[in-house]
C-alpha cells in the first residue's frame, strides 16, 4: 500500500520542497523538525541527550496539565491532500493513543484557530506502527496541523497529495521545468528502483550525493531500464536535461526519451502504454557526473504530458528536466 502511495502522489511535507514544522506546543524530548525528515526513522541504541533518550521523530514531554500537544507544518508549495501517513516507529511506551489532523490555506506563518478545517476524525494510534489515513478535501492546502492526545511521540508524518502550481503566474511563452516536483511533476513508475527512487528525478537542485537520484541494480540480462514520469501540466517541450551528477562508475552509457500527451489507468497500465509512445529524444550518449542538455535533437511531438526515460543498459541518473511552455 505505501509503495502505491509513492507512485500516485508526492509527499507535500518534504523539506526539499521548502516545507517546515513551524510550531509545536512542546518538543522537549525530540525536535519537531524530525517529524518530516524524508529518511525512514531509525533507532539509536543507548543514545541519550540532555533531556533523555534520543528518538527519531517529534516527542513532547509527559503532560501534567490539562490539554494536548500539537504542531503546525507549513507546506513549501500548495497542494491538494489525498491522505496522511502516520508512523510511530520505535515509539512503544511513549506514543500518543490518539491523533487528529486539520488543514488550511493561509498566508500566515502560523494560522489562527479560526482558519483550520478538520479532515480526519479522532484517530486511534498504536505503538511502533504505520497507518495511512485517506481524506477527501479537494481544496488547496498550505498548512497542516497535527494534534496528538494527550502527548507523546510520532516518528514521521507524510502528507500525500498533488502539488497545485499557480500557472496564472507563468507567462504564455515563458519556459519552465514542467517536470519539477514544485510544478506538479512526479515519478509514476520504474522497472527498477533498487538503489534510488524515480521520484528523485524531479527534485529541486542537483543531487546532493549518489543516493539522491534514480539508480537501478546491475542488469545481468538482456534489455534496458526505464522510468515513466508525469509533467505538472500539458506543455510543448523546448529542451531536456539529463543530469548524472555523482554517478561516475555507474552512469548509463546512453539514454532516450519517449513522450505522450495522455495516459490512463494504474501505474502498471501507464507503463505498458509507454512502450509504444513516440520518440522525443533519440538514443544519445551520456557521460559521468555531467549535465547533458538536448534541444536540437528533440522531435516536435506537439503537447506532451508524460515522458518515459530509457537508460541503456542500467545505472543512475540524478535529475531529469523537461523545459517547455504551457498549453492552456
Amino acid at each position: 500500500m505505501f509503495e502505491d502511495l509513492r507512485r500516485r502522489y508526492v509527499d507535500l511535507a518534504q523539506p526539499r520542497l521548502g516545507s517546515e514544522v513551524v510550531y509545536a506546543t512542546d518538543d522537549f524530548f525530540a525536535d519537531k523538525a524530525r517529524l518530516i525528515d524524508p529518511a525512514p526513522p531509525v533507532w539509536r541504541e543507548g543514545v541519550y541527550d540532555d533531556n533523555g533518550k534520543w528518538m527519531d521523530g517529534w516527542e513532547s514531554r509527559r503532560k501534567r496539565v490539562p490539554g494536548h500537544d500539537w504542531c503546525v507544518i507549513r507546506l513549501g508549495v500548495p497542494g491538494e491532500v489525498a491522505g496522511f501517513e502516520i508512523d510511530t516507529a520505535f515509539f512503544t511506551g511513549n506514543y500518543p493513543p490518539g491523533a487528529m489532523i486539520e488543514v488550511c490555506n493561509s498566508a500566515d506563518a502560523i494560522p489562527g484557530d479560526a482558519a483550520w478545517t478538520s479532515v480526519t476524525p479522532r484517530l486511534d494510534l498504536a505503538g511502533d506502527n504505520r497507518v495511512y489515513v485517506p481524506v477527501e478535501h479537494g481544496q488547496s492546502v498550505t498548512h497542516v496541523r497535527l494534534h496528538i492526545y494527550p502527548d507523546g511521540g510520532i516518528a514521521r508524518l507524510r502528507v500525500w497529495g498533488r502539488v497545485l502550481p499557480d500557472w496564472a503566474k507563468v507567462g504564455a511563452q515563458e519556459a519552465v521545468d514542467l517536470l519539477a516536483v514544485a510544478n506538479g511533476g512526479r515519478g509514476v513508475i520504474a522497472n527498477d528502483e533498487h538503489y534510488g527512487a524515480v521520484a528523485n528525478l524531479t527534485a529541486p537542485g542537483r543531487g546532493v550525493n549518489m543516493g539522491d537520484g534514480w539508480e537501478t541494480r546491475r542488469r545481468r540480462e538482456p534489455g534496458h531500464d526505464w522510468a515513466v514520469l508525469e509533467l505538472g501540466a500539458l506543455g510543448r517541450v523546448r529542451s531536456v536535461a539529463v543530469d548524472t551528477a555523482h554517478f561516475k562508475g555507474n552512469y548509463p552509457d546512453r539514454c532516450s526519451i519517449q513522450a505522450s500527451a495522455s495516459a490512463a489507468g494504474s501505474p502498471e497500465e501507464i507503463a505498458a502504454q509507454a512502450e509504444a509512445w513516440p520518440v522525443l529524444l533519440p538514443e544519445a550518449k551520456l557521460a559521468a557526473d555531467a549535465v547533458h542538455e538536448f534541444r536540437d535533437e528533440l522531435a516536435d511531438l506537439g503537447p506532451v504530458k508524460f515522458v518515459r526515460l530509457n537508460i541503456f543498459p542500467d545505472g543512475g541518473v540524478s535529475r531529469l528536466r523537461v523545459v517547455g511552455t504551457l498549453v492552456r
